[in-house]
């Protein structure tokens, strides 16, 4: 179980009866990119709620969904968040390359195949655009999660049977 950050003392989502604001729409950003960031990394989201300050998510990590794709795929994947660097645009253009650049191309790879399987890039990848949506709604800079995600493992049958005497 994943609990994200509490905000700045400002609404996630929900009415505002301080400010008289109401910020329910804000909900459909963060909906939109669980389900987009969900068919993108090696991680289901079976559950989760939003609250008017926090969001619960249930994460199981999937990382041999990211470990069976192709190169092509995860960088398919990853730059659909991500411009990436000038050799990985190269890369997918189909341009020459020397067998430097191949190597360092390899090294994105490998790099963005591990971010894919991360609840840590996962969780920034959900923060870091809704973050930016409200501090541009809201008018102002500066943090808007008071800070980082905390996660929590889940009691499954397999562990409650074993610990159970």
């Amino acid at each position: 179980m994943l609990a994200g950050p509490a905000l700045r003392r400002a609404f996630l989502c929900g009415f505002d009866k301080t400010s008289g604001k109401d910020y329910e729409h804000r909900r459909g950003w963060i909906e939109n990119r669980i389900r987009i960031l969900s068919s993108l990394f090696g991680i289901d989201i079976p559950a989760y709620v939003v609250m008017h300050n926090h969001i619960h998510m249930a994460c199981e990590l999937c990382p041999e969904q990211i470990e069976v794709l192709s190169d092509t795929e995860v960088v398919s994947r990853w730059r659909s968040l991500y411009q990436g660097p000038v050799i990985i645009q190269k890369w997918v253009k189909g341009e020459k390359l020397l067998d430097a650049e191949y190597t360092m191309v390899d090294e994105c790879i490998a790099e963005y195949r591990r971010r894919l399987a991360s609840i840590s890039w996962f969780m920034k990848c959900l923060n870091e655009p809704i973050a930016r949506q409200a501090n541009k709604e809201d008018n102002c800079t500066g943090h808007f999660w008071e800070g980082r995600f905390t996660s929590q493992p889940l009691p499954t049958e397999e562990v409650s049977t074993t610990t159970e005497k």
